[in-house]
């Protein structure tokens, strides 16, 4: 368990990885009117499902402050939440909008834009406090939605165990200490457009926590 004093959030100036902090300078100069900092959790505090991303994009959550929200996967992903009754209101992509969670919480597990939306492993690495802290922060969490493998093995990690621990691949399904995790193709524009992941796909994966919930 992490320190009672420890934030589940990393500061808004966070030092600790050189490449990201010299990536947000670049970006704060290009844009200052941008966020450009590590993109805080957004969400319900008592929430039953945690939805992990992989990391910010550089015109999505470091532009507005809000995961998934300014890039191309963020509509698909709101969408569904809201079908699913995991959101309420309207979502807007500059984060202009009323949208709430219910139940529900978005993290990612690198909360800095990488460049080329690729972060490295050390960087995985020392921003993995921040999910295990965010995990252990909420009391009701019962399931775990992986967006990509890559997010899968993070979520294992800062759960104290082997990457090779779960399943991998769309519409995994296992259980990681008290939580059961379910994995998704990421919801990104590449995997979407080339149909590896559709809405119905997407969808399922969601259906399938609502029944792990409240079934």
């Amino acid at each position: 368990m992490p320190r009672p004093d420890a934030s589940p959030e990393p500061p808004r100036d966070c030092p600790m990885c050189p490449r990201l902090v010299a990536y947000r300078a670049a970006n704060a100069a290009a844009h200052p009117e941008w966020f450009n900092g590590p993109a805080p959790s957004f969400g319900d505090e008592q929430a039953r499902l945690l939805v992990a991303g992989l990391a910010p994009g550089r015109q999505g959550a470091n532009r507005t402050g809000r995961p998934f929200t300014g890039d191309h996967a963020g509509w698909l992903l709101y969408a569904t939440l809201t079908k699913l009754g995991f959101a309420q209101g309207s979502y807007d992509p500059n984060g202009d909008d009323d949208l709430r969670l219910v139940d529900c919480m978005i993290t990612n597990a690198v909360r800095c834009a990488p460049p080329g939306n690729k972060p490295e492993t050390g960087e995985e690495a020392s921003c993995r406090p921040f999910l295990t802290r965010r995990i252990a922060a909420l009391p009701r969490l019962k399931v775990i939605v992986t967006l990509g493998d890559v997010s899968r093995r993070n979520v294992l990690k800062a759960l104290g165990l082997k990457a090779s621990a779960g399943i991998p691949g769309h519409g995994s399904e296992f259980r990681a200490g008290p939580y059961v995790v379910l994995n998704s193709y990421h919801c990104s524009r590449l995997n979407t457009n080339t149909g590896r992941l559709t809405p119905a796909m997407f969808e399922a994966v969601f259906e399938r926590a609502r029944v792990l919930l409240d079934g």
